[in-house]
């Protein structure tokens, strides 16, 4: 999903979007407006009404029917500590409010309430059965984790639509300001707009930006004579800009950002500087300083250690459990795929695994038996580009066929081969041999992890995401990957897999 940029023409008229699509009836940008659509004021009111309820009923129901003495003091002490908790990790603060989901923010805070609670226990003699207060605790984090994502989803259902942004002015030279633009157009999943640019240098921007002004290539004095400033102030006031970005390079830097932070801070306006890394995870980022100079380490991606060991042993635990709660699934499914088709129920693969190692992958059959031998008579009607082979309508899936896909059903055999550590329950989606054999150095990263029985393409669109999309999202996981990113996948695999976007 792109960003729908809605951008502001020199003569104050709107002008046609460059970075990405305008949806039907969207209203453009207005010139001049000083303040973008914020986020939704229900966000904050709503989640600690639900952290106070679903801790509050809870124990005041629990420890009522357990017959608990001081059920009112109960209640009030686990109310106001759950509260204080989060409010003390700025759980309620606007800035965060609605940007993650919070699973895993949400069990800190809930294991930390636990611990709170227990010296409270201590202190005060309070001797209601630890498993009765822990079934009164429990609804709490579920609670807090379903309206976390409630007001996520909502929030980026906004800002598909262009609400809840901020209008920012890009300063830089062009070729920084053409990649920090289309970066942001990229994706929707982030508070900015671009409203315009200041060019750095004579090198326009090609993006389709609209330019006010301009600061020199190279200007008088250290800080530009103090020009730099005032022409970003003037800008930004001309578009109603509310954040100054910042896009670093040869002709920006040093002294001169310097002096125009101070006046871009002095007249009231907040300034981002984009660092030029681009999908890091933000965990892999550390700043630092020498000599006065702002470094940031950048960790390497995580491919041995602890976290690998975990992950294979919580690959082949899930895969065993699968196919042992699968089986009657299993047994249905093959029935009917030999009742629609000639051919047998299961189909192997060969596919290109961890590190370029070919496996057989394993799959309930969803085509013709010869499926392969017709697909050169169909290679002009591929739908998808790059080495993948996608129609919509093939005609070589079947009747069943298409339900296993819709269902991804057909996927579910892949557990055997997790089971056997050829695959990982998460990771990119496998390719073929002669997918591989059309790879450049770039997609060939992909292979640094396991491929994956779920993925981020699963859970953004499959078949209907281009090939850059596609490579584009694997090599973000290949390098950003954690167990708590895989079980956000695995808990995002649900809604896809009903939803069914992209199937085919």
């Amino acid at each position: 999903m792109r960003r729908d940029f809605a951008f502001v023409s020199e003569t104050g008229r709107p002008a046609e979007p460059v970075a990405g699509r305008r949806k039907s009836g969207q209203e453009p940008v207005r010139p001049g407006a000083h303040r973008s659509q914020d986020k939704s004021g229900w966000y904050r009111p709503v989640s600690l009404a639900v952290d106070a309820l679903g801790i509050a009923l809870p124990v005041a129901s629990v420890f009522h029917q357990a017959g608990q003495p001081h059920t009112a003091a109960a209640t009030a002490t686990a109310t106001l500590a759950w509260l204080a908790v989060r409010a003390a990790h700025r759980r309620y603060g606007r800035r965060w409010l609605g940007e993650t989901r919070g699973v895993l923010t949400t069990l800190r805070d809930w294991l930390t309430l636990l611990g709170l609670l227990a010296v409270l226990r201590v202190l005060t003699g309070e001797n209601s059965p630890p498993a009765v207060a822990l079934l009164a605790l429990l609804p709490a984090p579920a609670l807090t984790t379903v309206c976390r994502s409630l007001t996520h989803r909502h929030l980026t259902n906004q800002r598909r639509e262009a609400h809840a942004v901020r209008r920012a002015l890009v300063v830089g030279e062009g070729g920084a300001v053409d990649r920090v633009v289309e970066q942001l157009a990229s994706r929707t999943d982030h508070p900015y707009v671009v409203i315009g640019a200041v060019p750095v240098g004579p090198t326009p921007n090609r993006s389709g930006v609209p330019e006010t002004g301009g600061l020199e290539a190279d200007p008088e004095g250290p800080d530009g004579g103090g020009t730099d400033g005032a022409a970003v102030v003037s800008a930004a006031r001309l578009h109603g800009a509310e954040t100054v970005l910042v896009a670093c390079g040869s002709l920006l830097s040093g002294a001169r950002l310097r002096a125009l932070t101070w006046a871009v801070q002095d007249a009231g306006l907040p300034l981002v500087v984009a660092s030029g890394l681009a999908d890091v995870a933000l965990r892999r980022v550390r700043p630092s300083t020498a000599a006065g100079l702002h470094l940031l380490h950048v960790d390497p991606p995580v491919r041995r250690g602890p976290q690998v060991v975990l992950k294979a042993a919580l690959d082949r635990i899930g895969a065993a459990l699968g196919l042992v709660l699968l089986a009657p699934v299993f047994g249905i499914v093959a029935a009917a795929i030999r009742l629609d088709s000639v051919g047998p129920a299961l189909y192997r693969q060969t596919r290109i695994g961890h590190r370029g190692a070919p496996f057989t992958m394993w799959k309930f059959r969803s085509m013709a038996v010869d499926a392969e031998r017709l697909r050169p008579q169909l290679a002009a009607a591929n739908e998808v580009d790059g080495p993948l082979f996608k129609m919509r309508a093939d005609p070589r899936v079947t009747r069943v066929g298409r339900v296993l896909r819709r269902t991804s059903l057909d996927e579910l055999p892949q557990l055997w081969n997790v089971l056997r550590g050829e695959m990982s329950l998460v990771g990119p989606r496998p390719p073929l041999p002669e997918e591989v054999a059309a790879y450049g150095p770039t997609a060939l990263r992909r292979l640094l992890v396991k491929p994956g029985l779920t993925g981020p393409w699963q859970v953004s669109g499959r078949s209907d995401l281009s090939w850059d999309e596609s490579l584009a999202l694997d090599l973000r996981y290949a390098d950003n990957w954690s167990l708590t990113g895989d079980l956000d996948l695995l808990a995002r695999t649900v809604r896809a897999v009903v939803d069914g976007r992209g199937a085919y």
